[in-house]
């Protein structure tokens, strides 16, 4: 990453391991590096769960500056510090509040790119921040029509025609100019990294609908979204059944895997690198990454709590802050294999 490049890493929902696993990943980069960081929280959450884990990290001001200390872009909460591993309607407004200044800060350019610790949607809707999450929070905030979540990994990656809404709701929602979008938006970030992705799109039912027998969505609405991408230029196929297109490409045939709805993608990641795949949104006029965990209130507080999510989340966001936003005026334009 370019040494003056800044990551602006929000706190997540207080109350969760947000903050453990950031200072257990700072604490594991070298110290130089810490300078590209700046925490949007408070530095109150922060000295809690230094405390906890040991890591020995101090904090200041993120205008501070001129010494070893990580920088924080202090976030009130108008409130105590929210207790431990609860539900909180606090913690999540503060959640809310920690998102919203981060967006402020890559909307102005003072941040390159977001990291995004866990919040917790039952308290975030609880404070009265009624979002399906980071996807649709960050879409609102940025005044973006809509956004796509891409599950990323070492050896296998999902892009999401629909994510936190029921399984009829993503039924519905599976028709051609969604599920071409989602296409677009792969294919352009893939190309934003420097690759032409090999894409396949996972079917919506068994069999991709074995001719009608399992239902007619596959056919009706997915193939002609193929199709189109297709005569854009992007190197897509499928439908093809769900129950074999992860595996693969696993194996190597594609690079990127359209799911259809949010369990169909975030199943088979899970169980191939729960420890590292990392959430990324698409389709937003700024960059997020984020860990592809939740806020494990059953372990905050007690140290425990892995950070080598968070770490998978720098890196791919270090990534991105070395592939700035290029327009792609083809959408099969270069880009290497």
């Amino acid at each position: 990453m370019d040494r003056n490049a800044k990551v602006a890493v929000t706190l997540g929902d207080p109350s969760g391991v947000g903050p453990e696993v950031i200072v257990k990943a700072l604490a594991a980069l070298p110290s130089e590096e810490r300078r590209d960081f700046v925490i949007v929280g408070n530095v109150e959450a922060l000295e809690r769960a230094d405390r906890v884990c040991g890591t020995g990290l101090k904090f200041a001001p993120a205008d501070a500056g001129g010494d070893d200390r990580i920088a924080v872009d202090e976030v009130l909460l108008g409130a105590a510090l929210p207790e431990i591993g609860k539900v909180s309607p606090v913690a999540g407004d503060a959640s809310v509040r920690y998102i919203t200044r981060a967006v402020d800060l890559a909307m102005s350019g003072e941040a390159d790119v977001i990291v995004t610790a866990p919040i917790n949607k039952e308290a975030m809707n609880l404070a009265g921040h009624h979002h399906d999450g980071h996807t649709g929070l960050l879409a609102h905030l940025t005044g973006s029509k809509s956004s796509f979540m891409l599950l990323a990994s070492e050896r296998l990656n999902t892009i999401h025609v629909s994510t936190h809404i029921s399984l009829k709701g993503a039924i519905e929602r599976a028709k051609t100019e969604r599920v071409l979008a989602t296409i677009e938006a792969g294919h352009r970030h893939f190309l934003r990294l420097g690759k032409k992705a090999r894409i396949a799109v996972a079917g919506l039912n068994p069999h991709c609908g074995e001719n009608g027998l399992f239902g007619t969505e596959d056919t009706e609405f997915l193939v002609p979204a193929v199709e189109q991408a297709q005569a854009k230029g992007i190197d897509v196929v499928g439908p093809i059944s769900a129950d074999t297109v992860f595996a693969r490409a696993y194996n190597g045939a594609f690079d990127l895997v359209i799911a259809q709805y949010h369990d169909q993608g975030h199943i088979p990641i899970k169980l191939v690198a729960f420890e590292t795949a990392v959430n990324v949104s698409l389709g937003l006029p700024i960059d997020r990454v984020s860990v592809d965990h939740g806020t494990a209130f059953d372990i905050a507080g007690t140290g425990k709590a892995n950070h080598v999510n968070m770490l998978s989340a720098i890196a791919y966001a270090r990534l991105m802050a070395r592939s700035p936003r290029r327009d792609v005026s083809e959408l099969g334009g270069s880009g290497q294999r």
